[in-house]
């Protein structure tokens, strides 16, 4: 009896050892999980600030301006003078504030425009509501809501509307809305519509004092730099190919994987962006080197023309992989070495065409330190023409080049490159001339290169 009691106590301290042990097991798991998931949170934060440091600044800006909005509604003589409508100064810095002067500029301005004609138009329709006596009052001011509320509904689908001013448009129909029932109930509907539109005035008034000067971020500045950007990765990516398949010395490793033939992606893929930033540009004043009436489209323009070239080194990527795998028969060697020889030829000079138009446009200078002042992108698209030309008149005379068609493909490609480089640029030029970039002259006096097919 007293063994069968030991066995049954052993029995259950040994159960109760082994439960504490779970949960210590468990719950130092748990512990281990919450740290990992911290420190790949805090990680990822960190990564997201060194990506781009002002998206830390923008989010300081916001607390600011909320900060400074805020005060109106502990100083008891400006709430008293507003009242309850204070809080629409607070809601407007909060759907106001954007990253950009120019996306910041062009919501607050939407807003206001919006909330000023909303309140004339539903002030008179509140008047006009009022002679209908007071049982024909709710019914005309229900068909004035449906009317205006129907006929801006419509309007966004106009291009130009939704372009410009869609968050305006919605701001008249919330606030014709709002104040057009409350013009009912309310006892002093001029005093309502003015609070409501001077609290929204001074919230927009913070947010632009806040964006514009308070380090201030420029969507110019960025539609400049992405410009800029595009063509340098256009040019890395004919270095790439100059170097790992056209060259004297170049590896006979696969291409597939080299980090170069990525490069024209994020070219095809900056539409959206370039868009959005042309949009909020055409907002901002007069900000360092742009001028009033800056041509921004004049970058859509380029930023058209190089996804059309991203495009074409899209399919020359896919030549170029092919042709390393590929092999020929040694009738055909000499030839190769011949289109070879064209096409590092129109890779090199077209990607020094590239970084040098690249930095005319960075620096807004045409003046760069070459002998005599020449520019090398007159030179080096002369040179990658004339390699261009030389391979057309080759392959239209050497009928036997089919026997190297996937080298011969990949050289005609290089040549509609070269053509498309040359739009670009004329492009440049343009914009040079326009936005007056020092030494402009080279832009004028430059000479344009007919190309014959």
């Amino acid at each position: 009896m007293e063994s069968q009691t030991e066995s049954i106590n052993g029995s259950g301290e040994s159960n109760g050892h082994s439960l504490v042990g779970n949960c210590r097991e468990w719950l130092c798991s748990a512990l281990e999980n919450i740290r990992c998931t911290a420190v790949g949170f805090t990680g990822e934060l960190a990564k997201i600030a060194r990506d781009d440091p002002r998206r830390v600044v923008y989010s300081l800006k916001v607390g600011l301006a909320l900060t400074m909005v805020s005060v109106f509604y502990y100083i008891t003589a400006l709430f008293d003078g507003w009242g309850s409508s204070t809080i629409w100064a607070v809601i407007t810095v909060v759907f106001v504030m954007e990253f950009t002067v120019g996306a910041t500029l062009r919501k607050g301005l939407n807003r206001l425009l919006g909330t000023l004609v909303a309140g004339f138009l539903a002030v008179g329709a509140h008047l006009l509501a009022q002679l209908c006596g007071e049982k024909g009052e709710p019914i005309m001011l229900g068909v004035f809501v449906f009317l205006a509320a129907s006929a801006a509904t419509f309007a966004r689908f106009i291009p130009v509307v939704k372009a410009t001013y869609d968050y305006g448009v919605v701001i008249f129909i919330l606030t014709f809305t709002m104040v057009a029932v409350s013009s009912y109930r309310a006892d002093d509907l001029i005093e309502f519509a003015h609070q409501r539109f001077t609290t929204i005035a001074v919230g927009v008034a913070i947010c632009l004092v806040t964006t514009i000067f308070v380090f201030p971020i420029w969507a110019g500045d960025d539609l400049h730099k992405l410009a800029a950007g595009n063509l340098d990765k256009l040019a890395e990516f004919l270095e790439g190919m100059e170097s790992e398949c056209f060259g004297e010395n170049c590896p006979c490793t696969n291409l597939e994987g080299k980090a170069f033939l990525q490069l024209y992606k994020s070219v095809i893929n900056s539409k959206a962006r370039e868009d959005s930033l042309f949009t909020f540009a055409k907002w901002e004043p007069i900000h360092s080197k742009f001028r009033f009436r800056y041509p921004w489209s004049q970058y859509q323009k380029l930023g058209t023309l190089s996804r059309q070239c991203a495009s074409s080194m899209e399919v020359l990527a896919f030549c170029a992989i092919t042709l390393r795998t590929s092999q020929y028969p040694e009738a055909s060697a000499n030839r190769c070495l011949k289109i070879r020889a064209a096409c590092r030829a129109m890779s090199l000079h077209s990607a020094k065409a590239l970084k040098s138009l690249s930095l005319a446009i960075r620096t807004m200078s045409m003046t760069m330190p070459y002998p005599n002042n020449e520019l090398p992108t007159n030179n080096d698209m002369s040179m990658a023409i004339k390699a261009a030309d030389d391979f057309k008149n080759e392959l239209s005379k050497d009928v036997a080049l089919v026997q190297v068609s996937h080298i011969a493909a990949v050289a005609s490609l290089l040549s509609d490159i070269v053509l498309q480089i040359e739009g670009i640029t004329e492009c440049t030029r343009s914009l040079a001339r326009l936005a007056r970039f020092k030494n402009p002259e080279w832009a004028r006096s430059a000479v344009v290169i007919n190309i014959e097919n």
